[in-house]
């Protein structure tokens, strides 16, 4: 069976996003080491699942990267991998290569993505959506980017989980840039 992975960016106070959604307190001065882990990280996966908010910044970023750009093999798979969308706002069809609308319950299409044949789901965001799918233990690896700095409030993507919720250390690992990764798996009893 295929996993679900996220990958997302905190504070070292746990937020994704200041209190707007903001991200401007990200680091992304990423070192070498860093990116090559992302691409053994997407290297797993052949599909993603975000939220609407999330869609609409990356769709047009990724897709107008330019071949010149030094992102630009990271765009590809960006644009080539399939992208399921869950949103309730959006009512356009979607532009954006290889991206599909979700339109029913995201728990039960996340499972049944989840039993289809391939590599691995990356879950990229926003924190609403991220919540959802804490709250439904639907996340098989977390994937913590942890940035060098405190914001005191803003987005969290625990917001929606009720009670203890423990996880099992799988890997730490500290980068130049300053960004320290936790890799947590749920502790499944």
């Amino acid at each position: 069976m295929r996993k679900v992975k996220l990958q997302v960016q905190l504070s070292v106070d746990g937020f994704a996003g200041g209190p707007e959604g903001q991200m401007d307190h990200l680091t992304w001065n990423w070192d070498e080491a860093l990116k090559n882990y992302v691409t053994e990280l997407t290297d797993t996966s052949d599909t993603i699942i975000m939220g609407g908010v999330l869609y609409q910044g990356m769709s047009g970023y990724w897709s107008s990267m330019k071949e010149d750009d030094e992102q630009y093999s990271f765009a590809t798979k960006m644009n080539t991998y399939d992208k399921v969308v869950f949103s309730h706002s959006i009512q356009e069809p979607l532009t954006w290569n290889n991206s599909r609308l979700a339109t029913g319950d995201a728990a039960a299409e996340i499972r049944e993505l989840k039993a289809r044949p391939g590599k691995d789901i990356l879950v990229y965001g926003g924190a609403r959506f991220v919540s959802g799918l804490i709250r439904e233990n639907l996340i098989d690896e977390y994937h913590l980017f942890v940035n060098p700095v405190v914001i005191g409030n803003g987005l969290s993507i625990f917001a929606s989980v009720d009670g203890a919720f423990k996880l099992e250390l799988a890997a730490a690992r500290g980068f130049a840039c300053g960004i320290a990764v936790l890799e947590y798996r749920p502790k499944r009893v």
